[in-house]
């Protein structure tokens, strides 16, 4: 035996096991990301929204203190933990509340508020809708922080058979033109062809989403390491500082940020004692204005007590790298057009692990006689061993 042809069987057991390992979770991955790339547009069919009226071009945008007060009025016993800016509804603000500062942010109610007239609109429970359910299957399988660390190892196995797939690949193709699709063919041969084709079509689109798929599953551990890194560095001065009794105004701290940062627009503020701010500031997260630079942030700490500027500083490599594989994991950053191609490629994903799967059960049964000649029998199991 060539140390060739030892190699290529080496990389043929590294794809099969890998392969077998991860199919069923990537199956489960793929069927929920569908409906995860056009949530809006299924929220919308399926719930009723409340949208605020129509307002006259050049409204000015409400005050933001009027913003919370309004929240708080229709929520007494919350307190405000992030106010965000949805970029896709201009016309309106979210309030993330929970019981307490302290409080699990998982656990948040998102409060909807007119931008124009601060006006509250509505805080809907999600956690039965569909797609929050897949949402969560997608991304912990409801099984927190040991959830995604264990799908983001089903991600990694699934980038190595992808890349043993394409070693393998070359080889077995030697005597076939590209994309050959053996019609005349067992079953078992032409579903091959078809696993083939689609997988090495697919190879780069399917290595961009699987990889940014496993940095997704570390964000939690990434966004960890910043606020107990850079950000701690950035609060260390006033780390024994309580809560503000009387905080400065939130509009205010906005308003200075954009002074601060006047080629950027806020993306969220993190309030006093809530996870990504300390305890003395508001953290008012700026976003650039091109499609990449949007997906990225900038923290801008405004004094909770005094509202005067305390420090801004780019964000490190690592986060940046978790926000930028974010929205290539779900193609949201080119509108429909690009959700609609991202859909597409990932049928055709599933096509290639349903084709795999079936060859892998298909090889696992006895071959019988008389179910097929027995000419067709050596050539798929040859076709199989290859």
């Amino acid at each position: 035996m060539t140390s060739g042809h030892s190699s290529l069987r080496k990389w043929m057991w590294v794809h099969k096991w890998s392969s077998i390992i991860c199919t069923t979770l990537m199956l489960m991955l793929c069927v929920t990301g569908l409906p995860l790339i056009f949530h809006h547009e299924i929220d919308d069919l399926l719930h009723e929204q409340v949208k605020p009226a129509p307002v006259a071009a050049g409204t000015p945008l409400a005050n933001l203190d009027q913003v919370i007060a309004s929240t708080l009025a229709h929520e007494p016993g919350h307190v405000p933990h992030f106010l965000i800016w949805d970029p896709d509804d201009a016309a309106t603000v979210l309030v993330s509340i929970g019981k307490s500062i302290d409080g699990d942010p998982a656990d948040n109610r998102l409060a909807k508020v007119d931008a124009y007239r601060a006006t509250y609109l509505e805080a809907p429970d999600v956690t039965g809708r569909f797609t929050y359910i897949m949402l969560k299957l997608h991304t912990d399988m409801f099984a927190g922080l040991p959830g995604k660390l264990f799908l983001g190892l089903m991600g990694f196995l699934f980038c190595i058979a992808i890349v043993s797939g394409i070693v393998v690949y070359a080889p077995s193709m030697r005597k076939l033109r590209f994309g050959a699709y053996r019609r005349d063919r067992p079953r078992i041969v032409r579903w091959l062809d078809i696993h083939n084709l689609s997988g090495i079509l697919l190879v780069m689109w399917m290595l961009v989403v699987g990889f940014t798929g496993v940095i997704n599953t570390w964000a939690d551990l990434v966004l960890k390491v910043w606020e107990f890194g850079q950000l701690g560095e950035m609060t260390a001065p006033y780390k024994d500082r309580p809560l503000p009794v009387n905080p400065a105004s939130i509009d205010a701290a906005v308003n200075l940020a954009r002074k601060i940062a006047p080629d950027m627009k806020p993306a969220f503020v993190a309030f006093p004692g809530s996870i990504f701010s300390s305890r003395a500031h508001y953290a008012v997260f700026m976003r650039g204005n091109t499609p990449l630079t949007s997906r990225l942030a900038r923290p801008v700490l405004i004094d909770a007590q005094t509202g005067a500027f305390t420090e801004t500083r780019d964000l490190p490599w690592y986060v940046k790298t978790l926000l930028i594989s974010q929205p290539l994991h779900f193609g949201d950053y080119g509108g429909l057009p690009l959700r609609i191609i991202w859909a597409i490629l990932d049928i055709v994903t599933i096509v290639v692990l349903i084709t795999g799967l079936y060859l892998w059960l298909r090889r696992r049964q006895p071959v019988r006689a008389r179910t097929r000649s027995h000419a067709e029998a050596s050539q798929a199991e040859q076709v199989l061993s290859s």
